[in-house]
Protein backbone atom coordinates (compact mmCIF):
# COMPACT_ATOMS: atom_id res chain seq x y z
CA UNK A 1 0.00 0.00 0.00
CA UNK A 2 1.60 3.30 -1.27
CA UNK A 3 1.85 5.85 1.98
CA UNK A 4 0.31 9.02 1.42
CA UNK A 5 2.48 12.26 1.41
CA UNK A 6 2.25 13.82 4.74
CA UNK A 7 0.91 18.12 4.41
CA UNK A 8 2.59 19.60 6.95
CA UNK A 9 0.27 22.51 6.82
CA UNK A 10 0.69 26.14 7.31
CA UNK A 11 2.12 28.69 9.49
CA UNK A 12 5.24 28.49 12.43
CA UNK A 13 3.34 25.57 14.19
CA UNK A 14 3.34 23.78 11.66
CA UNK A 15 7.12 24.49 10.59
CA UNK A 16 8.63 23.44 14.14
CA UNK A 17 6.98 20.03 12.65
CA UNK A 18 9.85 19.58 10.35
CA UNK A 19 11.50 18.57 13.69
CA UNK A 20 9.21 15.56 13.98
CA UNK A 21 10.89 13.73 11.34
CA UNK A 22 13.71 11.31 11.97
CA UNK A 23 17.01 12.71 10.24
CA UNK A 24 16.26 16.08 12.05
CA UNK A 25 15.95 14.55 15.68
CA UNK A 26 18.96 12.39 14.88
CA UNK A 27 20.77 15.39 13.91
CA UNK A 28 19.83 17.09 17.21
CA UNK A 29 18.70 19.80 15.27
CA UNK A 30 16.39 22.43 17.55
CA UNK A 31 14.81 25.61 16.57
CA UNK A 32 14.89 28.68 18.60
CA UNK A 33 12.25 30.61 17.12
CA UNK A 34 10.60 30.24 13.36
CA UNK A 35 8.70 33.31 11.77
CA UNK A 36 7.75 33.59 7.94
CA UNK A 37 10.55 35.47 7.05
CA UNK A 38 13.55 34.03 9.83
CA UNK A 39 14.07 30.81 11.19
CA UNK A 40 17.13 30.36 13.77
CA UNK A 41 18.49 27.07 15.43
CA UNK A 42 21.17 25.61 16.56
CA UNK A 43 22.67 21.48 16.71
CA UNK A 44 24.24 20.37 19.35
CA UNK A 45 27.93 18.83 17.90
CA UNK A 46 27.71 14.66 18.95
CA UNK A 47 29.99 12.21 17.62
CA UNK A 48 27.86 11.47 14.90
CA UNK A 49 28.70 14.46 13.23
CA UNK A 50 32.13 14.68 13.61
CA UNK A 51 34.84 14.09 10.40
CA UNK A 52 38.01 12.01 10.46
CA UNK A 53 39.71 15.68 11.32
CA UNK A 54 37.82 16.28 14.24
CA UNK A 55 35.46 18.65 12.71
CA UNK A 56 31.70 18.67 12.02
CA UNK A 57 30.94 16.81 8.51
CA UNK A 58 30.16 18.95 5.83
CA UNK A 59 26.83 16.57 5.10
CA UNK A 60 26.04 17.56 8.75
CA UNK A 61 26.37 21.37 7.43
CA UNK A 62 24.11 20.76 4.35
CA UNK A 63 21.81 18.63 6.42
CA UNK A 64 21.25 21.15 9.12
CA UNK A 65 20.46 23.77 6.47
CA UNK A 66 18.20 21.60 4.74
CA UNK A 67 15.91 20.93 7.68
CA UNK A 68 15.87 25.17 8.38
CA UNK A 69 14.86 25.89 4.52
CA UNK A 70 12.12 23.62 4.85
CA UNK A 71 10.64 24.76 8.56
CA UNK A 72 10.92 28.33 6.34
CA UNK A 73 9.35 27.03 3.53
CA UNK A 74 6.29 25.43 5.43
CA UNK A 75 5.88 28.39 7.49
CA UNK A 76 4.86 30.31 4.02
CA UNK A 77 3.18 27.30 2.89
CA UNK A 78 -0.65 27.92 1.38
CA UNK A 79 -2.89 25.77 2.83
CA UNK A 80 -2.94 22.34 1.12
CA UNK A 81 0.35 22.15 0.09
CA UNK A 82 3.59 20.32 0.62
CA UNK A 83 7.35 20.75 -0.03
CA UNK A 84 10.47 19.42 -0.91
CA UNK A 85 13.99 20.54 -1.67
CA UNK A 86 15.14 21.32 -5.46
CA UNK A 87 18.47 22.12 -5.58
CA UNK A 88 20.95 22.86 -2.79
CA UNK A 89 24.48 24.77 -3.27
CA UNK A 90 26.63 24.95 -0.17
CA UNK A 91 29.79 27.38 0.01
CA UNK A 92 32.00 26.30 3.12
CA UNK A 93 34.39 29.03 4.34
CA UNK A 94 35.70 27.28 7.32
CA UNK A 95 35.51 23.90 9.76
CA UNK A 96 32.94 23.60 11.63
CA UNK A 97 33.27 23.32 15.32
CA UNK A 98 31.14 22.40 18.37
CA UNK A 99 30.10 22.10 21.31
CA UNK A 100 26.66 24.16 19.25
CA UNK A 101 26.34 25.62 15.89
CA UNK A 102 24.10 27.96 15.28
CA UNK A 103 22.22 28.79 11.92
CA UNK A 104 19.79 31.68 10.27
CA UNK A 105 18.03 31.18 7.54
CA UNK A 106 15.84 33.89 5.53
CA UNK A 107 14.02 33.84 2.19
CA UNK A 108 15.71 35.53 -0.61
CA UNK A 109 12.28 34.52 -3.07
CA UNK A 110 9.30 33.52 -2.01
CA UNK A 111 6.82 32.47 -4.51
CA UNK A 112 3.68 30.88 -6.02
CA UNK A 113 5.80 27.67 -6.75
CA UNK A 114 9.53 28.12 -5.58
CA UNK A 115 10.87 29.71 -2.52
CA UNK A 116 14.18 30.31 -1.74
CA UNK A 117 16.40 30.45 1.49
CA UNK A 118 19.93 31.00 2.20
CA UNK A 119 20.99 29.45 5.83
CA UNK A 120 23.96 31.22 7.52
CA UNK A 121 25.83 28.41 9.66
CA UNK A 122 28.18 29.70 12.43
CA UNK A 123 30.63 28.41 14.84
CA UNK A 124 30.10 29.07 18.61
CA UNK A 125 32.69 32.32 18.24
CA UNK A 126 30.07 33.33 15.26
CA UNK A 127 32.46 32.80 12.52
CA UNK A 128 30.37 31.81 9.42
CA UNK A 129 31.45 28.13 8.83
CA UNK A 130 28.68 27.83 5.58
CA UNK A 131 26.72 29.68 3.48
CA UNK A 132 24.16 27.38 2.05
CA UNK A 133 21.33 28.61 -0.20
CA UNK A 134 18.72 26.07 -1.79
CA UNK A 135 15.35 26.61 -3.83
CA UNK A 136 12.52 24.70 -2.49
CA UNK A 137 8.85 23.82 -4.44
CA UNK A 138 5.45 24.51 -3.47
CA UNK A 139 2.91 21.51 -4.59
CA UNK A 140 -0.27 20.91 -3.96
CA UNK A 141 -0.74 17.86 -2.15
CA UNK A 142 -2.76 14.84 -3.55
CA UNK A 143 -5.32 13.53 -2.44
CA UNK A 144 -7.15 10.51 -1.21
Amino acid sequence: MKKKPKVLGVGPVAARGVLQSPLPRALGVRIVSVTPKKVLAEMRVKPLHINRSGRVNGGALMAFADVMGAAGTVANLPPGHRTGTLESKTNFFRAGEGPVMRAESVPLHIGRTTMVWQTTIRNPDGATAAIVTQTQIVIPAKSG
